[in-house]
């Protein structure tokens, strides 16, 4: 038996699912990540009949990445970023793990043959009470420049609701409406945070004395333009309108996306993770503009969104926080944290450029894309899993 010296120190593993948002959050949407599109492959590939008696295929999938694995990113960053903002704490232990449990019940209702109704009950729960944690820290504390963040939580439970009533009937363009507006409003979140944190960590991550500049009046333009972007291809229809906004969007940051840019960010897979993300969206909003000209499938604008912006961003956010928060260095077996974030990065291009190169094998590109994705979600809960679940504590030997 091996003794300690008086007064020295062992780590000890210590149970840390539920100590902070981060944690339950972020090893949810992993795992969702990888399952979901095994059975969307499942599904679109290999035509596999899905188990949902009131949703299609098409919508279960688009519901399901947004307001599952979306949603559990959003919930994961912010339980964990507001708590730092504000010193209040965000729900731990038991409140955290019903939470978490509000999050995760509609995921597998939504799966088996079951009134849709039930999983509008947890979901919309889960909605209620992802603003009230979020919310209420928020504004004991009087951070009101965070309302706006706040503001963008509370319209995604209200998407999600107009898809639930869409579902049931009860409105006719609710399941389009709420399919749209929580995507564009994730696209939303993405513009605000990163406008905030691509630029802080490139600053700080870097190794060297950098300062990139963000113009607060672009932001007063970026809402201004967003907002009828917004209202007229979620709830108008008119796409042509949309695209001239569109088009403005793509200037305005691809502008301030342009500005950000310096050689360092090369050397760091997670910084180039979070600015090569914010670049995928600035494409985004050019490809819609194309396809609002009927150039080009607007199914290409949308993975370029979702696939390269909302996947690689969550992927590098993830890994971060999880890195920081986790006790472990950001640089933590880098190179597969690397080729994380490169497999979504080449999926994005897979899945949005090579079907206009050889559209003749548009189902290999589909199916070669989303195992890039599954993969590299396999990566991430590779490294981070066990940080996820457990924390090093030292004590005396």
């Amino acid at each position: 038996m091996i003794t300690l010296p008086p007064g020295s120190t062992k780590p000890v593993p210590k149970f840390a699912l539920f100590d902070l948002g981060f944690r339950p959050f972020f090893l949810g949407a992993g795992v969702f990540a990888v399952l979901s599109m095994a059975v969307w492959m499942a599904v679109y590939v290999f035509g596999w009949p899905l188990g949902t008696p009131v949703l299609s295929a098409v919508h279960w999938h688009a519901h399901e990445m947004i307001y599952g694995y979306g949603m559990a990113v959003i919930a994961g960053f912010l339980l964990t970023a507001v708590q730092n903002w504000t010193g209040l704490p965000t729900p731990h232990q038991g409140p955290l793990f019903a939470l978490f449990s509000l999050w995760l019940v509609p995921r597998v209702l939504l799966l088996v043959e079951v009134p849709v109704g039930w999983a509008a009950l947890f979901d919309l729960a889960f909605n209620l009470a992802l603003v009230l944690a979020v919310g209420f820290p928020i504004i004991k504390a009087k951070r009101w420049k965070q309302l706006g963040v706040l503001a963008k939580v509370v319209l995604l439970g209200a998407g999600n609701a107009l898809f639930y009533l869409g579902a049931l009937g009860a409105l006719a363009h609710g399941v389009g409406w709420g399919v749209y507006a929580g995507f564009y409003l994730i696209i939303a979140l993405i513009l605000t945070m990163g406008k905030r944190l691509v630029p802080f960590f490139i600053e700080r991550g870097v190794g060297y004395s950098v300062q990139l500049g963000v113009v607060k009046a672009a932001d007063v333009v970026g809402l201004g333009l967003f907002l009828p972007f917004f209202v007229f291809e979620v709830f108008l229809g008119n796409r042509t309108v949309a695209a001239f906004f569109a088009v403005l969007l793509f200037a305005l940051h691809a502008w301030q996306w342009a500005g950000w840019h310096t050689q360092g960010i090369w050397k760091k897979p997670l910084l180039w993770g979070l600015y090569s993300a914010y670049g995928w969206v600035v494409v985004g909003f050019l490809l819609y503009a194309l396809a609002g000209l009927g150039l080009i499938s607007s199914l290409l604008a949308v993975h370029a969104f979702a696939v390269g912006g909302i996947g690689l961003m969550t992927l590098s956010m993830m890994a971060r926080v999880t890195s920081g928060h986790g006790g472990r260095p950001v640089s933590c077996r880098s190179f597969i944290v690397f080729l994380s974030l490169l497999l979504v990065g080449s999926g994005a291009v897979v899945r949005v450029f090579l079907p206009l190169i050889l559209p003749q094998f548009y189902l290999f590109w589909m199916l070669l894309a989303q195992t890039l994705w599954i993969v590299a979600f396999s990566l991430f809960l590779y490294v981070h899993w066990s940080t996820l679940f457990w924390k090093q504590i030292s004590i005396l030997g």
